[in-house]
């Protein structure tokens, strides 16, 4: 063993002794979910840390294999905000894709790396409770409130946190579609960084990890942010710095800390390894967001 590799494992030794008995949700999503290498970087990242005495949970995407499915069936996707509209043929594919192919990859990608997962949709023993969201734009000048319908899309009303700590209690990984159901079983597509974030808060967890396909936050002048606090991220989404696809990741980042989560870590998950080298390293490679 060189003497760099003994530097890095004595340097990840304070974060193993640390979250060792904690649990850690892991958002995963974009880039991390198609390549093949990452996909299996992924897998031996959270097998790990199930093996040295973390509980991690994931929460997975899966937006891209669902609009290709779509396409082949010849349905044709429509975005408002950011959300995909949910009729009932396209939340019949959702469920299908989320629930069942992508849910059960990341199951055996897991599982071919050692490690013990099972696969949960959101309405697996009622795991996710929800109802539907009510999207409503704000007044602007002479125009009144806008209410939108965007069809099947929910919001989580509570997190059977039970099941999550049943199975972590037995040395599995949970895998979480995010997918919930209404008081009438109705289903509803789920934002899977919201349901990250209510499934941290429901576990108490002591971090959040959200992937995304940029570095991190950006500061005006392009560079990476390591660390932030709350109230500062508060000022750069009003001030603009914070824009686009991130605004919903730092919301639900923001409702996360709120809430009890400890620290929101948003990051590269076209990295290879990316979770470790956040988690264990002085530096990481993303930005931490702290209450």
């Amino acid at each position: 063993m060189t003497a760099s590799v003994a530097d890095i494992l004595i340097e990840a030794l304070p974060y193993i002794r640390r979250f060792s008995g904690e649990t850690i949700v892991i958002k995963y999503g974009g880039h991390a979910m198609v390549d093949e290498s990452l996909k299996a970087d992924f897998a031996s990242d959270i097998t790990l840390m199930k093996f040295i005495g973390l509980h991690p949970v994931v929460v997975h995407g899966g937006g891209p294999q669902i609009g290709s499915v779509l396409e082949k069936m010849g349905i044709t996707s429509h975005f408002v905000d950011g959300m995909r509209v949910t009729d009932g043929p396209t939340m019949d594919v959702v469920e299908m894709v989320l629930g069942g192919k992508v849910n059960k990859e990341i199951v055996a990608q897991i599982s071919r790396q050692g490690g013990k997962a099972v696969g949960l949709s959101g309405k697996d023993g009622g795991l996710i409770s929800s109802r539907k969201l009510h999207l409503v734009r704000p007044k602007v000048e002479d125009k009144p409130p806008e209410i939108i319908d965007i069809g099947m899309v929910g919001e989580v009303v509570a997190v059977n946190s039970e099941i999550v700590r049943t199975l972590e209690a037995g040395g599995f990984i949970p895998v979480i579609a995010p997918v919930g159901a209404g008081d009438s079983g109705e289903t509803y597509n789920i934002n899977a960084d919201r349901v990250a974030g209510k499934v941290a808060v429901a576990l108490n967890a002591i971090k959040l990890i959200l992937l995304t396909d940029v570095e991190g936050v950006i500061d005006k002048g392009g560079s990476l942010i390591s660390s932030v606090a709350a109230d500062d991220v508060q000022k750069m989404l009003a001030d603009g710095t914070i824009s686009g696809g991130m605004i919903p990741k730092i919301q639900c980042s923001l409702e996360a800390l709120e809430n009890g989560v400890k620290r929101v870590h948003i990051i590269d998950g076209r990295k290879p390894h990316a979770v470790l080298l956040e988690l264990f390293t002085d530096s990481g490679i993303g930005t931490e967001v702290r209450g």
